[in-house]
């Protein structure tokens, strides 16, 4: 959590951090300022101190909004070093940064956070650090002191991610219904009120108006599946398929808040008008994984252990599994969970690797969604809902949707 980032920096030896670039789409930055209404700023925190937030003059007014110690970047005249550097981007940018941290204190061991190109970012800590030769650049790669932050929500943060789901679940309900709505053909194709084919395309069409209208944004998307598609689990969906009786459909949708904020994740699998026993079987089966690992449910459990429960469980049922067949495409062929919060996929992980060592900790927000996939026998299901661990070690459900393969068309 946010307030354990002095003692996360303490324990990877960092005497101070800096997050920079744009607000939106870009967690360490968002985070660290909860979420400000800028375009751009620079953040730097040293070790047991507040953090200082260096905005531009036109947005000075939200950077004070933040609560955090402001300084406007006129300050450091970034503009004048551009000319002393003769117009050298990098010259006056290794400058500038200079010319922060000595007004700020800034030395010792630090880390770099935040959203640039790579080769951009790897070019301008290398000059930054032949610069400042005394300065330490942390070397993190797997996990940093933002995502370890990161990984555990507090009580405001898991509200957030609460009212997310609450309007995903009525995007869902709204989807139902729309699909309720529609006619069906005696080729047992639905159509529309003019007698158009009801394609996936139209129904995604549908969607993104309803995450609009509800108030968030899907900036990685969602997946609108059926038949074949949605035995291929993050095909999004072929937009000229039409919409026919008895074909599994899966709906997986993924919004955050609008600005860039906290994502829900949620997954449903639905036949319209009747559902194929074979279908039938296999939603049965991803429903009662996904109660059996909700049940299983411990504090201090590694999480490796839900995916080897997971890959056990469609295994005695008789399913190819990727702990058997790393390779398969049919059968579970995924992880069962992952982290949730200013990132669709976050810590903590669920992976059942050896150098996988977290366990389920209070304050942690994850995913549970198994699913079974038969692309050649034109079918899929999966289903996920989101889990919260509260302070006193009590798992919660945070997915307010019934589950029901079946919608009644026509």
């Amino acid at each position: 959590m946010k307030q354990n980032l002095d003692q996360l920096m303490e324990a990877r030896n960092l005497d101070a951090l800096v997050a920079s670039g744009k607000i939106h789409g870009n967690p360490a930055l968002y985070y660290l300022t909860g979420g400000a209404g800028m375009t751009s700023a620079i953040l730097v925190k040293r070790r047991g101190e507040p953090a200082t937030l260096i905005a531009g003059p036109m947005e000075r007014e939200e950077a004070a909004a933040t609560g955090l110690d402001v300084v406007v970047s006129s300050r450091y005249e970034y503009a004048s070093l551009l000319r002393e550097h003769s117009g050298d981007l990098l010259a006056a940018d290794v400058s500038y940064y200079q010319r922060i941290f000595a007004d700020l204190g800034v030395q010792g061991r630090m880390g770099f956070y935040g959203l640039r190109d790579q080769g951009q970012a790897y070019t301008f800590l290398h000059a930054l650090q032949q610069a400042i030769p005394e300065l330490e650049i942390a070397n993190e790669y797997a996990s940093n002191v933002l995502t370890a932050a990161r990984a555990t929500k507090d009580a405001a943060e898991v509200a957030r991610i609460r009212e997310a789901g609450r309007l995903t679940a009525s995007i869902v309900e709204a989807t139902v219904d729309f699909l309720r709505e529609q006619r069906v053909g005696d080729d047992e194709i639905l159509r529309q009120a003019d007698g158009a084919v009801l394609n996936v395309g139209a129904v995604h069409a549908h969607i993104r108006r309803l995450v609009g209208m509800h108030g968030l944004e899907d900036p990685e998307g969602f997946i609108f599946a059926t038949g074949r598609d949605a035995g291929i689990p993050h095909s999004k969906g072929t937009p000229a398929a039409p919409l026919r009786l008895g074909e599994s459909i899966v709906f997986d949708i993924f919004p955050c808040e609008a600005g860039g904020g906290y994502f829900f994740d949620m997954t449903r699998t639905f036949c319209l008008g009747y559902a194929p026993e074979p279908v039938q079987q296999l939603y049965d089966e991803v429903h009662a994984c996904l109660q059996h690992i909700g049940g299983a449910l411990a504090v201090g459990e590694e999480t490796r252990r839900y995916q080897q429960l997971t890959c056990a469980f469609f295994r005695e049922r008789g399913h190819p599994t990727i702990a058997e067949d790393p390779k398969t495409l049919e059968g579970y062929v995924h992880s069962v969970s992952h982290g949730l919060g200013l990132e669709l996929h976050e810590a903590p992980t669920f992976r059942d690797t050896t150098e996988n060592t977290a366990r389920l900790e209070r304050g942690h927000v994850f995913t549970v969604e198994p699913g079974l996939y038969y692309p050649e026998r034109g079918m899929g299901a999966r289903l996920e809902d989101v889990f919260w661990c509260d302070g006193d070690g009590v798992f919660h459900n945070l997915t307010e949707f019934p589950f029901e393969l079946v919608i009644p068309v026509g």
